[in-house]
């Protein structure tokens, strides 16, 4: 696995071999690794946030530096707040919220049918309504605002990047996990120009960004009328941005 180009072979090794009874499973999920599946979707989960994640095939796997996207959305959302995380992936950031926080309405949203099966797997028994469709689009009219956070990790990997991602992304996950478009701000310039119908005043979203494309998304948010902020982690080398709808 190391020959492999697996950075951390033992550490991954120990988790293999924790996952099967047999020399024979063993082999075979190490085959697959070294063929460049990801560990994650060998394992059928991922770490995040102290917990563990269920992910399937093909399905967005968490990252660490989305610790900063709940991290800086818990630290905005006040008593009982209404949230909806739209591109959910597996339902991570969803179940990070529902543990730190006491939301009166949650729901996550997600394009992908195997991302939403595999979120609502994650989220099954807590009061959480996991969505198929197109960002805002599945969310109850009745919510329209009032929700006082909306969180999106939506794919920002401009399309010409995509190729550059390492390969176990860019073999394994969904492509519209991953393409952002053009610039890599397609999604996140329609999750901002919903935002301002769907926040309550004073209402709160919460997105992760390229460090590169801050200053464009900025511009984005102020032109929409939400006042925006940056957020950084250098431990995770991530990226967010924060923005206040008025009120």
């Amino acid at each position: 696995m190391r020959a492999a180009g697996c950075v951390y072979a033992e550490d991954e090794a120990d988790l293999l071999i924790a996952a099967v009874d047999t020399p024979a499973a063993l082999t075979t999920l190490a085959d697959r690794r070294v063929a460049g599946e990801p560990l994650e979707h060998l394992l059928g989960w991922a770490e995040f946030c102290g917990m563990r994640v269920a992910v399937a095939p093909g399905v967005f796997v968490p990252r660490a530096r989305t610790t900063l996207l709940v991290a800086a959305a818990a630290a905005l959302a006040g008593p009982a707040p209404a949230v909806a995380d739209l591109c959910c992936g597996s339902g991570a950031t969803t179940l990070a919220l529902a543990a730190r926080l006491a939301p009166r309405w949650l729901a996550a949203v997600d394009l992908d049918p195997e991302a939403v099966a595999c979120a609502r797997r994650n989220l099954a028994g807590r009061p959480v309504e996991v969505l198929h469709g197109d960002l805002y689009d599945p969310l109850p009219d009745a919510w329209r605002g009032r929700l006082d956070l909306v969180v999106a990790n939506a794919p920002y990997v401009p399309t010409e990047a995509v190729a550059l991602m390492p390969a176990e992304a860019r073999r394994y996950e969904a492509l519209v996990a991953l393409d952002g478009g053009e610039d890599g701000l397609a999604v996140l310039r329609r999750v901002v120009a919903g935002a301002v119908d769907w926040l309550a005043p004073g209402g709160q979203l919460v997105v992760e960004v390229g460090e590169s494309q801050v200053d464009a998304l900025d511009a984005e948010l102020r032109a929409v009328g939400l006042h925006p902020r940056v957020v950084r982690a250098r431990e995770w080398d991530a990226t967010a941005m924060t923005a206040r709808r008025p009120g």
